[in-house]
């Protein structure tokens, strides 16, 4: 008897730039784009098939402010996002209680990206906020605990990065999963409930180059930042390893 289908509920935290969001059709596209192709490379069609056993909803909230009904899926999944974790603004109050709501439910898992898993520190009680060592762009290494090899199936991560905020210490009865040069907390794991990572396993190379050439002309990047994250946006990495982890998790 076939399974029943993974219900994932993508809450969209922003629109992705111009190009990218026309290609791809938002971040609802971008995930749906990977997850799939992470359920072809779990490649245990009887568990979880790559075409049918996804079941993916998306939620705008940002502008319309839509959640799903939690007895309605098994997982929420928070994008990342151009805007900051830590301010007040009011969508993003209710994007907290949200995943308080979540976290308390007995059967429903999280996983959160960049954005998302600072969401998830501010939810748990700690601080988020601006990291004096600046930004991680483009595809970085991520060191990776015990824990952390075990869960994605590799010695350490490539990751594409895309952020100047960060979580600044780990939630009580949470395992770290791993730690870079510029950010403590790069991945954070309680069994059963959530898995986050700060970097994006979705984003491929022209996502971020169009974002690192818009930052540029705005001036957020200097020439510098700019060309070195180019030269490295196109470097194998390990989006495939850390969505099939995300399946695994979510299979549990």
């Amino acid at each position: 008897m076939p399974h029943a289908p993974l219900r994932i509920a993508i809450l969209e935290c922003d629109t992705p730039a111009e190009k990218s969001n026309a290609k791809y059709g938002g971040y609802y596209g971008v995930f749906s784009k990977l997850l799939h192709e992470c359920a072809q490379a779990l490649n245990q069609p009887d568990v979880l098939h790559p075409e049918s056993g996804l079941e993916l909803s998306r939620f705008d909230v940002v502008t319309e402010q839509l959640y799903p009904d939690l007895d309605h899926v098994d997982a929420v999944l928070l994008t990342g996002s151009k805007h900051n974790s830590f301010e007040n603004h009011p969508w993003i109050l209710k994007l907290v209680e949200f995943t308080k709501k979540a976290i308390a439910d007995p059967r429903v898992k999280i996983l959160g990206i960049c954005f998302g898993h600072q969401i998830i520190g501010r939810a748990l009680g700690v601080e988020v906020g601006r990291n004096s060592a600046g930004w991680e762009i483009a595809v970085c290494d991520v060191d990776l605990t015990e824990k952390g090899r075990e869960i994605f199936g590799v010695g350490g991560l490539k990751i594409q990065q895309m952020h100047r905020d960060i979580v600044f210490s780990y939630p009580p009865d949470v395992i770290p999963l791993g730690s870079s040069p510029r950010c403590d907390v790069q991945g954070m794991y309680r069994a059963g409930k959530f898995i986050t990572v700060q970097g994006h396993p979705e984003f491929r190379e022209d996502i971020v180059n169009e974002v690192v050439k818009l930052r540029a002309e705005a001036g957020v990047f200097d020439k510098e930042q700019a060309e070195d994250a180019l030269s490295r946006a196109g470097r194998p990495h390990d989006g495939i390893a850390i969505g099939v982890a995300f399946l695994k998790f979510l299979l549990e």
